[in-house]
């Protein structure tokens, strides 16, 4: 079994609604409302042509999406902020129904939300992509993959996941769907942020829990 297999990553896993006290709340203006619900992978039509065999090496298509998801208090309401970048790449083998190997990388520093503030404070403050530019997840157990059909299955998934220099063991489910094109696999993965070392915004006019999600819809073709 090899030492390291990467699956499923994510660049942000942080909610970064922070500012300085002067100026602070402008990061705030423009945002009403919650984020959209996450990306899943969907049941295919009966009568769908789907991809004849799981074995092999499968590319994540640039059609996939990668990114953080969390809860704040904003001037006394509850919001839920989401991040998400199309900048994901990488491969993922399967060998004998089983996920053998695999390297998947996001560019954090593309992670957007609905505020440019925000995201600018993310990019510098936050996750420094000056000096850790990429997030991944390390597969460290070898996920059994059941015989995958056009209906979404689940698959508990254990690894090493890695935000702004620190590495921390997670668990996940992901749910796995085999398509016409290939294979689409999404999956929320529980994070706490202090965990890495992140400190979740508190000044007043904005809390941000410490307790989030790090979220991902892949497309993979052979």
């Amino acid at each position: 079994m090899p030492s390291r297999r990467t699956w499923w990553i994510t660049g942000g896993a942080v909610a970064v609604v922070a500012a300085a006290a002067i100026g602070g709340p402008l990061v705030y203006a423009a945002l009403e409302g919650d984020a959209p619900p996450a990306p899943t992978v969907q049941v295919q039509p009966e009568d769908a042509e789907l991809t004849p065999d799981t074995d092999g090496t499968w590319t994540v298509t640039d059609a996939s999406t990668a990114g953080y998801r969390v809860d704040e208090v904003l001037n006394g309401a509850d919001v839920t902020v989401a991040g998400t970048t199309d900048q994901v790449t990488g491969t993922v083998v399967v060998t004998g129904g089983d996920l053998a190997d695999a390297d998947v990388t996001v560019d954090v520093a593309s992670i957007t939300t609905d505020s440019d503030r925000r995201d600018g404070y993310f990019r510098d403050n936050v996750m420094d992509v000056a000096a850790h530019p990429t997030a991944t997840f390390s597969v460290t157990e070898v996920a059994d993959l059941p015989e995958l059909t056009g209906t979404p299955v689940t698959v508990p998934v254990t690894g090493e996941l890695t935000l702004a220099g620190v590495t921390q063991q997670v668990q996940a489910e992901v749910s796995v769907v085999r398509t016409a094109e290939g294979i689409d696999v999404s999956g929320s993965v529980p994070v706490t942020f202090t965990d890495f070392g992140i400190e979740p915004p508190d000044l007043g006019f904005v809390r941000v829990e410490d307790q989030g999600a790090v979220e991902f819809l892949l497309h993979l073709t052979l």
